[in-house]
């Protein structure tokens, strides 16, 4: 299987769609988003760096998510409220709606929440925990708590690495089960294998990459990937 990319632009914006070729059908992979602003490129090659330490590397995941944030939240609804100016009052917009619902998957993904937050101060968050077997490679829910309305709210999953896709699809379930809706999903780098599978399960969910890794280990690390984020962000082994 050969992977390509087609770029597009759309509102001003560079949209980048990756596709796979296999020797029969070539198909596009709708609501799969590839940030390649500089910046992100260039703080994604500092955490890939072994000798990046648990500070800088806590302070670019962070910086990262705060970027592609930028950009998966472009479509948020507005609407026109009446603001009294130093001068006079007008109408101006604001992000309508009920509040955005911030999900980081224990524990990597809290590691990019402040960085959302940063830009929507006011979203509230909610949690998801979740194991990988590390035999079977499957995840195991723990813990799941979120926002209510939940199905009133656009929703952002977080998790800087999307390795099988097993546990960003069941955190994307269980919020679906929640009554979840509007749902994205974000990570800093991903194995094609994790991508696959996200569209499979989850077509309607756009999905903002900020890499995609060549491939999978045997052991389900992403290669070249940035080891275990989790471990790094925290400073733990």
């Amino acid at each position: 299987m050969t992977y390509g990319k087609e770029i597009a632009t759309i509102y001003g914006r560079v949209e980048i769609k990756f596709w796979h070729r296999t020797t029969q059908t070539e198909e596009k992979m709708e609501n799969v988003f590839v940030m390649e602003h500089p910046l992100i490129q260039h703080k994604i090659s500092q955490i890939r760096d072994i000798n990046t330490g648990t500070n800088e590397f806590r302070k670019c995941i962070e910086e990262i998510a705060m970027l592609m944030g930028y950009e998966a939240l472009r479509d948020l609804p507005l609407k026109d409220v009446e603001v009294e100016t130093p001068i006079e009052t007008c109408m101006s917009p604001r992000i309508a709606g009920k509040k955005l619902a911030v999900v980081p998957i224990l524990r990597a993904g809290l590691g990019m929440v402040n960085g959302i937050l940063a830009l929507v101060p006011s979203a509230k968050v909610g949690h998801i925990g979740l194991y990988r077997d590390p035999e079977t490679h499957e995840p195991h829910e723990y813990y799941c708590k979120l926002p209510e309305p939940i199905e009133q709210r656009t929703i952002i999953v977080l998790d800087p690495m999307l390795a099988t896709g097993g546990s960003g699809s069941q955190a994307v379930r269980f919020i679906k089960e929640h009554g979840g809706r509007n749902i994205k999903f974000m990570c800093i780098i991903a194995a094609p294998e994790g991508v696959e599978r996200m569209r499979k399960d989850h077509p309607d969910v756009q999905i903002y990459v900020g890499h995609i890794d060549r491939c999978l280990n045997e052991n389900a690390y992403i290669c070249p990937g940035v080891g275990d984020a989790g471990d790094r962000i925290f400073g733990t082994k």
